[in-house]
């Protein structure tokens, strides 16, 4: 059966382009870009490419070479169309996000953009993005803030009265409901007047997604909530909005670093030490245990 995403690829094409609807130019890639950085030289693999825009945007910015995987053949096509049109060296294949057919540790820099909340196997990719990455490597990725943009259980409020200034003034908020309850939502995209194309999403808690980064030996290490540009306050009826609350993250992890022989032994001696003189000696006096803090890592 051909899925939302085959059947709107057309659509999304028309309305992406070749820098991005208006919401990603100038919301959501600004901000990945800036995490991403300069690329020249690098293997990059851009996954869920859609229609390539960004594949080829880094191709053009020097990367050494950049594939781009879409489960969705029409959106490969697509992608390949623009490419054989305008060369910037990008290559474009269908793949799971979930099974890349690439060798292990043979990527600088993975990119999923707006993804893994679309991807029913996000811990799969997670870990695939981790298993071809060099150790240098990195995983930069943006998806729908989970705290904040979650189906249809959150919603815009404004309300309009009267402060304690006497100023008449709008208050924004973002009301938010079932956040701990993770699952799938179906969401209605109107291609054109009256036609409606459904695609599947899943909303996951940020211990969900730090659970799987941990999971594949990714760490954290820069987390940005995008801030809208003039262009999307301007035209977007949720642009001054945006300004208030974030509506997306985006976020950069890296494989975490083996330990060596030496660390591990010093850990040890650490540990031995901590028994020897820590929270598990005997509280003088009381007969009990005392209750120092225990940290697990």
């Amino acid at each position: 059966m051909t899925s939302g995403w085959d059947a709107m690829a057309r659509w999304r094409d028309r309305r992406m382009g070749a820098n991005g609807d208006l919401w990603h130019r100038s919301l959501i890639d600004p901000a990945v870009r800036r995490v991403v950085g300069p690329v020249r030289g690098l293997r990059v693999v851009d996954v869920a490419c859609g229609n390539g825009y960004l594949a080829r945007r880094m191709a053009r910015a020097g990367a050494a070479t950049v594939v781009g995987f879409d489960r969705s053949a029409p959106n490969v096509r697509i992608a390949r169309g623009h490419e054989r049109n305008d060369p910037t060296g990008a290559r474009f294949e269908v793949a799971d996000a979930a099974r890349l057919p690439l060798p292990t540790g043979t990527t600088d820099l993975v990119v999923a953009n707006m993804a893994l909340m679309d991807i029913a196997d996000a811990r799969g990719a997670i870990r695939e993005a981790a298993r071809v990455l060099g150790p240098n490597g990195r995983f930069v990725f943006s998806i729908a803030h989970p705290c904040f943009d979650l189906d249809d259980r959150s919603l815009w409020s404004v309300e309009r009265g009267f402060g304690t200034d006497g100023i008449y003034r709008a208050t924004v908020w973002r009301k938010v409901r079932g956040y701990r309850v993770e699952g799938r939502s179906r969401i209605p995209w109107e291609v054109s007047a009256g036609r409606i194309v459904w695609t599947e999403s899943f909303h996951r808690t940020l211990s969900t997604y730090s659970g799987y980064l941990r999971a594949a030996r990714l760490v954290v290490t820069r987390l940005e909530e995008p801030w809208p540009l003039p262009e999307i306050v301007a035209k977007s009826p949720q642009g001054t909005f945006l300004t208030e609350i974030p509506l997306h993250l985006v976020v950069e992890a890296v494989p975490r670093a083996a330990p060596t022989r030496g660390s591990r032994t010093r850990q040890r001696s650490r540990a031995g030490a901590s028994r020897r003189s820590g929270s598990g000696a005997r509280t003088p006096g009381t007969g009990s245990r005392g209750r120092g803090s225990t940290t697990v890592s």
